[in-house]
């Protein structure tokens, strides 16, 4: 086993060159999004992309309220500490909506 003592805790995210390239490349696409705004005129994908983020949002907050209604977490604590299998409501259609939310 390795001692712990040797273990070096001097790493910052602030000086790490990959962490500031991957934050750029992250938020790109959506200043681009802004910047290109239906620049070909496609109205109709415009349309179908605002209903599906709409719908998205609405899976995660419905996954969340079901989560704190059934999950059964202590009082004072995060949806995180769910002690119940939730599966119904949104959970009895989708096994997975805030993951399928995010996607």
């Amino acid at each position: 086993m390795p001692d712990e003592k040797g273990v070096s805790s001097s790493y910052s995210w602030k000086h790490d060159p990959l962490f500031w390239v991957y934050n750029v490349l992250l938020f790109l696409p959506i200043v681009l999004v802004f910047v290109f705004y239906n620049y070909y005129s496609f109205d109709f994908f415009v349309y179908a992309g605002w209903f599906l983020l709409v719908f998205s949002v609405f899976l995660i907050l419905l996954a969340g309220s079901e989560f704190r209604k059934k999950g059964g977490a202590p009082k004072g604590k995060n949806i995180v500490n769910t002690t119940v299998l939730v599966d119904s409501g949104i959970y009895a259609i989708i096994r997975h909506p805030q993951s399928s939310g995010f996607i």
